[in-house]
């Protein structure tokens, strides 16, 4: 070989060993995790925009771009600017949110993905094999277990050798003005995520004192039922003696929750009753919904939009400025969203400059914070466990008012 040619391989060889160290240890050269460069983080979202139902969970991706927006706005973290590229709509279909989690991680190659939030997570086996820290809304059992996937509150569908979140059943008793002798019904939809939430808050309410008088996931979870007669039916006679049972519960979303509490109003049900999703200003508009939702005490996992904390007044104001400036009705998919920034963005400052998998996952393992808008946060107890904190709002006369505080209680085992 001549000399001129083994100078430049020589040189050629030096070059390409200074560069893999500069990204190995994050140094002037770009960062050598998928989706980190010298100055951002790319980051995406997968999110139930649409569904068959016409039940839309499309703010969450507000709620997420509010968030990072204000971490830009302060200098990003530690030096690194999000990119935050939206949400993928999953439209609850199981292949579609896979498809949306394989485009996110070999197509657009993000860090993580923050937020994901629906009824169905078919592409969580494929974002923990990536190593890809995910955050969302813990209601699935994926969130339960998994490395690399953490809920924005905590689990809330824990396997056994966890715990359950109490809130609701002791909210519940709270409203009732104490749980002895006092029953409820239980409803869901025919599927895995219904079922799996009659297991769970049988359990927990069972463990509040209740006495648990119907407790069935049996709603076609395909096709929203025209007629509730059966089902009204079957609960109503369900309480001790054949009577109503002292509260209703029902673990469905918005479109279901209507037409099942109109039906329990028009056969004169005068009990309470509950949900975990009907906090939204934007279902007042119409009469029809407004009526049926009237008097339901909604549960929540986040401080209630009526508190007046810095942390809520903070929500606030950036979700204000990423509408454009405009005042726009809150919901809980905003908070969602939000929380789930809020979460990734906690641990990735902690991960400090040299941002990789591993780091971010040291990170989590030591993670802790208090005082945020769902109570005090720590990892990994949230892979097991919900951070424990939520709030009952009731809906009176149109507008949604504090019924029980928000209050962290102590988680139970659940077995």
């Amino acid at each position: 070989m001549p000399r001129p040619l083994r100078v430049t391989a020589a040189a050629l060889t030096l070059l390409l060993v200074t560069a893999c160290n500069s990204a190995s240890t994050g140094g002037s050269g770009p960062s050598s995790a998928r989706g980190v460069t010298t100055d951002a983080i790319r980051v995406g979202g997968i999110v139930s925009m649409t569904s068959a139902s016409g039940y839309s969970k499309k703010d969450t991706d507000l709620g997420a771009r509010a968030r990072y927006d204000r971490a830009n706005a302060e200098g990003g973290v530690n030096g690194r600017r999000i990119e935050y590229l939206g949400a993928e709509d999953d439209g609850q279909d199981p292949s579609r949110n896979l498809a949306a989690a394989r485009k996110l991680v070999q197509q657009d190659k993000v860090f993580a993905v923050s937020p994901m939030s629906s009824v169905t997570f078919a592409g969580a086996d494929f974002l923990d094999a990536q190593k890809v820290p995910t955050v969302g809304w813990g209601t699935l059992p994926s969130f339960c277990g998994p490395a690399h996937l953490y809920g924005f509150n905590g689990c809330l569908v824990p396997t056994p050798g966890g715990t359950l979140n109490q809130t609701w059943p002791e909210g519940l008793a709270s409203v009732l003005g104490g749980s002895r002798g006092k029953s409820v019904a239980l409803i869901a939809g025919d599927n895995d995520a219904g079922k799996f939430g009659i297991r769970t808050f049988t359990q927990g309410f069972k463990a509040a004192g209740f006495q648990v008088a119907y407790a069935k996931a049996v709603v076609p979870a395909t096709s929203m039922p025209s007629d509730w007669s059966a089902y009204t039916k079957e609960i109503l006679r369900s309480g001790p003696g054949g009577v109503a049972p002292d509260a209703v519960v029902s673990v469905m979303q918005t479109p279901y929750n209507i037409g099942l509490f109109t039906a329990l109003k028009r056969s004169g049900y005068q009990g309470v009753i509950s949900d975990p999703t009907d906090y939204d200003p934007g279902l007042l508009a119409k009469d029809a919904t407004k009526q049926a939702l009237d008097g339901v005490h909604v549960l929540l996992q986040f401080q209630p939009f009526e508190s007046d904390t810095p942390a809520m007044r903070q929500f606030k104001a950036d979700i204000k400025k990423a509408a454009g400036g405009k005042d726009v009705p809150l919901n809980m998919h905003m908070m969602t969203g939000y929380m789930s920034a809020d979460l990734f963005l906690s641990i990735a400052a902690k991960a400090g400059k040299d941002l990789s998998v591993d780091s971010f996952q040291k990170a989590a393992a030591g993670f802790s914070d208090t005082g945020t808008l769902v109570g005090d946060r720590a990892e990994p107890k949230g892979q097991k466990e919900s951070f424990g904190c939520g709030a009952l709002v009731r809906l009176k006369n149109g507008r949604y008012e504090v019924a029980v505080p928000f209050t962290c209680y102590p988680p139970i085992p659940f077995g």
